[in-house]
């Protein structure tokens, strides 16, 4: 006899890429990780960055739970989870949206792929509500993506390139960040972003790197949260002077993003202490979409 044990890989992201505020975001090569089997009562054990509480009240059960109903079954088969988490939690880098990832992921898997990437995505862009963090945790890479009605396309991925990140240790959490917003922006500002994010791909595809700078400006979310990132105005300028090609705020903070070149590396490290403080730095390369694998075990 034997049992399959299920296991799941999604990768960190890092959304809004400065100017694409809710539709460009990039995978980082940082992995949750989770393995599943079925149970009489559905149990998490997590490890890894932060408290969540060992109970089936998380998201990783809510992605799966929603997953399923959307393929029609409203009381799907019970998992025991166990799940590694790395990726730094209220930081801005997809902790949430891996989770719910890897939850409808396991669904898919169970119901013999009914759903597949494109069907996960959508089930996960409905729970978050913005596709920038989901889309690349399922696809991979660069990806620009619409939540209404739910797309996602791939963008090119430049080679020799890595993510600085200066990560904080105090938390932004999204709904403070959200709340930070106003409820409307100046003309003249909508149009500035939307410039600018058609910068990101257009760059990508012809090589133009050196374009990513000002394709990476804002002015629809990073001048509202600053006040919740103390630092962050000077730090953005001191990567630049550092050599980094773009930098942005992660998703809604307080993680500092730079992409770069190797060799600028160190340089733009050491520009970030004084943001990070009493946090981290971390070198990032792109990251692979969501990837999941069936495994049988003998039955004990």
């Amino acid at each position: 006899m034997s049992e399959e044990t299920l296991f799941v890989q999604v990768p960190a992201t890092l959304a809004n890429l400065g100017s694409g505020f809710d539709a460009l975001g990039v995978a980082l090569d940082l992995y949750l990780e989770v393995s599943a089997t079925l149970a009489p009562t559905d149990q998490l054990h997590y490890t890894g960055q932060g408290q969540v509480p060992n109970t089936p009240d998380n998201l990783i059960h809510q992605g799966y739970r929603a997953a399923w109903q959307a393929l029609g079954e409203h009381h799907p088969p019970r998992l025991a989870i166990q799940a590694h988490n790395p990726i730094p939690l209220a930081r801005g880098m997809g902790s949430s949206s891996a989770a719910l990832v890897a939850g409808a992921a396991l669904a898919d898997a169970l119901s013999g792929g009914q759903l597949g990437l494109d069907g996960v995505f959508r089930v996960t862009a409905g729970l978050e509500g913005h596709p920038d963090n989901v889309a690349p945790a399922v696809y991979g890479g660069f990806v620009a993506a619409l939540a209404d009605p739910p797309l996602a396309l791939p963008l090119p991925a430049p080679k020799g390139l890595l993510f600085v990140l200066g990560v904080p240790a105090y938390e932004v959490p999204t709904p403070l960040a959200r709340a930070a917003l106003p409820s409307s922006v100046p003309h003249a500002d909508a149009v500035f972003n939307l410039a600018r994010s058609a910068l990101w791909p257009a760059a990508l595809y012809s090589g133009r790197l050196e374009a990513l700078r000002e394709a990476a400006r804002d002015r629809l979310h990073q001048p509202y949260r600053a006040h919740l990132m103390p630092g962050i105005e000077p730090a953005l300028e001191q990567v630049y002077a550092a050599g980094a090609l773009a930098a942005f705020v992660g998703g809604a903070g307080p993680t500092l993003a730079a992409l770069a070149r190797v060799g600028n590396i160190e340089a733009i490290r050491r520009a970030l202490m004084d943001y990070v403080g009493q946090g981290s730095t971390l070198v990032l390369g792109l990251g692979e979409g969501l990837r999941w694998k069936a495994i049988s075990t003998p039955s004990r």
